[in-house]
């Protein structure tokens, strides 16, 4: 049903939304550049996420019709081998094991190419699914590293700076809205991922949308345990 389900449309317009929301508060920002990047995933999920639930109609005629030719293959061997077997009863009874050995072998080997052919779809869909799969989590761990130096405790007392330290031109309210886009940037790089398991209902795939979806909330924990702090200096601020 379309009220149960994660419409693409809506998530892509509110990854483009938050990366102009970024743009106005953030121009030339590096977290401006991986809010286009999302975008840009998003529109490959776009395209992409609807083909993986439809029927790939040219991988099923081409398996489909090497089956058959298998298929027509095995019959005649069958055919061969009872000529054969007739014969070979009338002379040796080892020759007529021998015979029969080679043929399960045969086979069962068959057997794994049918079976390879037959799933040779959903492995072709599973490959292009976690490729896509992973760069959404190397994005999500691109995120996180725009969000590691943003300290709010900086903002309790001075703090002598050393050589190495982070340039802090951030303003209080400038840090807290900072973290919350990167919060809703993880929020949206998790939900590009569920639409792929939304469309493909494959073990492999959604493993693979579990372990973004774990490592995107352990991510965002991390930033509202900061907002929590920001927030905390803000009220003893104000009084």
């Amino acid at each position: 049903m379309a009220g149960s389900t994660l419409r693409i449309g809506k998530i892509v317009t509110t990854a483009n939304q938050l990366s102009m929301r970024i743009d106005e508060r953030f121009p030339n920002s590096g977290l401006l550049a991986v809010s286009k990047e999302l975008v840009a995933m998003g529109d490959v999920a776009r395209i992409q996420a609807p083909l993986i639930g439809r029927p790939n109609y040219s991988v099923r005629t081409a398996v489909g019709a090497l089956i058959v030719v298998i298929l027509a293959i095995v019959a005649s061997l069958i055919a061969a081998a009872r000529n054969n077997i007739d014969q070979i009863t009338k002379t040796n009874l080892v020759d007529l094991m021998t015979a029969i050995e080679s043929g399960t072998n045969e086979i069962f080997l068959i057997g794994l190419v049918i079976l390879f052919l037959v799933t040779l779809e959903t492995r072709i869909k599973r490959s292009r699914t976690l490729r896509n799969i992973h760069e959404l989590r190397s994005l999500a761990h691109v995120i996180d590293m725009h969000q590691l130096n943003k300290d709010p405790g900086y903002f309790r007392g001075p703090v002598v700076a050393t050589k190495s330290s982070p340039q802090r031109v951030l303003s209080l309210p400038e840090l807290v809205r900072y973290l919350e886009y990167c919060s809703e940037l993880l929020s949206i790089t998790s939900k590009i991922a569920a639409l792929y398991a939304q469309e493909m209902n494959d073990r492999v795939v959604l493993s693979a949308v579990g372990d973004i979806e774990t490592l995107v909330t352990g991510l965002t924990q991390k930033i509202w345990q900061k907002l929590d702090i920001a927030g905390e200096i803000q009220s003893s601020i104000r009084h």
